[in-house]
């Protein structure tokens, strides 16, 4: 039988990874994590937050945003990459940002 420490900390890292598949995903997330706030998935929330955000403005530039979409898919591969390790790990460019501009997730 798992500890409540262990199982507490699989719930966060199931909730963190759960925040980059699809807004859906993110909204459900959200949820999961509203009622018992874990520090790994609440990281993870804010940057694919911010991950999200991005991508939508970078749709609407011809050409340059779509170029800086395949980096941004790249920056989505490695936040989801740190979730299932149970890391935080800041994307590059949106990681700290994320951080700061939405604490109240």
């Amino acid at each position: 039988m798992a500890d409540k420490s262990t199982k507490s900390g699989d719930e966060g890292k199931v909730i963190a990874i759960v925040a980059y598949i699809t807004l859906i995903g993110w909204i459900v997330a959200l949820i999961m994590n509203n009622d018992k706030k874990n520090d790994l998935a609440s990281y993870h929330i804010r940057q694919s937050l911010l991950l999200m955000i991005t991508g939508i403005v970078l749709m609407w530039i011809p050409i340059i945003g779509w170029i800086l979409g395949i980096v941004l898919f790249v920056f989505w591969l490695m936040g989801l990459i740190s979730a299932i390790k149970g890391e935080k790990k800041p994307i590059p460019l949106i990681g700290e940002p994320a951080q700061n501009w939405f604490k109240s997730l």
